[in-house]
């Protein structure tokens, strides 16, 4: 029998408050959602803010989204696109009893794959499609961040994934960018394998081997934290209001340094992170400064600089 933890136990049973305060918070937190994991069960939590109810994007992060997509497209090898599109053309060719026309689309897959690994030798993965999503239902009250984190321990510790995955998404505040690779070091096996089943007359076996090698694309993601693109917007403000109003530019570093803390809370970057501890410190270096009359034009371009690096870098990983 597994032992419980005690302090799970403990934990456990505030669950439902948790979900009640979720709702609260995400409702006055405007957002576009994507579905959080699919079927929960009577006892989990539901998406916070129906489709309905959705609001329009911070035009920060709106910005960001579309210019992340836009780059991410521009990586996609057509050629690979190409041997994807013939691979489902086999398939459906298979489908409508079609022996010749399922081999043809084979043997073009195959040419382009040939192409690819001759032009390509050193590459394992090629891009091939992109979605990018915008994520963000986490609570805006510390408390009920607090309060999600140690639940979703909890129900970690007792084995209650469901329930963790489900309070995992509520702790959601990102812009994913999720990239379906070809693979070069199976992908060409699987195509010459399906050729040799359908010309064995094993059509059945050759289309599931197309199908499978489609559904094993590799996918990496690359996640931008919300709270990091608003701290980057605030301070963009700041520095265009700091000459005009002062006050205005130290109410906007403040919001910066929230959002930083935010992102911490999040999970994105961790509290003993050098590039945290540095943006926390530049930004309160310029928050004194702007207390005084003194150019602070420098201070502002290099937390900028900062910051747009601390982006591309937390941006650059990959999860896969």
């Amino acid at each position: 029998m597994r032992v419980i933890p005690a302090v799970p136990r403990i934990l456990f049973p505030i669950l439902p408050v948790i979900f009640a305060g979720i709702i609260a918070g995400c409702n006055s937190h405007p957002s576009e959602t994507q579905n959080p994991p699919s079927n929960p069960t009577p006892s989990q939590a539901a998406p916070a803010t129906p489709p309905s109810q959705q609001q329009h994007l911070n035009p920060d992060v709106e910005k960001q989204r579309d210019e992340q997509k836009q780059q991410a497209q521009g990586t996609l090898n057509s050629d690979a696109m190409t041997a994807i599109d013939d691979t489902r053309k086999a398939i459906d060719a298979i489908a409508s009893g079609d022996k010749n026309k399922a081999m043809s689309d084979i043997e073009d897959a195959t040419g382009k794959i040939n192409i690819l690994l001759a032009r390509n030798p050193a590459s394992a993965l090629l891009p091939v499609d992109v979605s990018v999503e915008v994520t963000d239902v986490a609570p805006l009250d510390e408390t009920d961040v607090k309060r999600l984190i140690a639940a979703a321990e909890a129900a970690v510790a007792l084995h209650d994934f469901p329930t963790a995955r489900i309070l995992l998404y509520h702790l959601t505040s990102e812009l994913r960018v999720r990239t379906f690779n070809l693979p070069l070091a199976t992908y060409p096996d699987a195509l010459k394998q399906a050729a040799r089943l359908l010309d064995e007359g094993k059509n059945s076996d050759a289309s599931g081997t197309l199908q499978t090698a489609l559904n094993t694309l590799v996918v990496i993601d690359h996640v931008t934290a919300i709270p990091l693109i608003l701290a980057q917007a605030a301070v963009a403000s700041a520095q265009n209001v700091q000459q005009s109003d002062r006050a205005a530019a130290q109410v906007l570093l403040t919001t910066a340094s929230n959002q930083l803390k935010r992102c911490e809370e999040l999970g994105y970057i961790s509290s003993d992170s050098p590039d945290y501890k540095s943006l926390n410190k530049e930004i309160s270096d310029l928050q004194k400064q702007l207390k005084g009359t003194g150019d602070t034009s420098s201070l502002f371009e290099r937390l900028k600089a900062d910051i747009a690096g601390l982006l591309k870098k937390l941006s650059g990983k990959e999860h896969r």
